[in-house]
């Protein structure tokens, strides 16, 4: 940086220092707010420079988003007759983790892989 025709700048003290006093601060995703992120560095790239300082309140509502429908489905899904509980450990197992795959794939569809 030019300041008057000096050259200001720190030092290798003022850096390390500095360094030590600011830490980054690191962001934690859940599962679809870190599936969001890849899918953007990877196949949405000007999406993903787009949204920079807004990128984590993105991805967390990615996550609160998700959340939400699988509640929703959830709730649907597991009242209709077609996976009500029968007592059976082995048939009510199935049909947990096909209502599972279901809203999987709805929130990857509708709320992860959109440009």
């Amino acid at each position: 940086m030019m300041e008057m025709g000096k050259e200001v700048g720190l030092t290798v003290e003022e850096i390390i220092e500095y360094q030590k006093t600011v830490k980054p601060v690191k962001h934690v995703y859940g599962k679809y707010g870190t599936l969001a992120k890849k899918y953007l560095e990877e196949h949405a790239t000007a999406k993903y420079w787009c949204l920079a300082g807004d990128l984590p309140e993105y991805l967390h509502g990615i996550d609160k988003q998700a959340a939400e429908l699988y509640e929703t489905m959830y709730k649907t899904l597991s009242q209709s007759e077609q996976y009500k509980k029968t007592g059976d450990f082995i048939k009510d197992l199935q049909k947990e983790t096909e209502i599972q795959h279901i809203i999987e794939e709805e929130i990857l569809h509708e709320i992860v892989y959109v440009d």
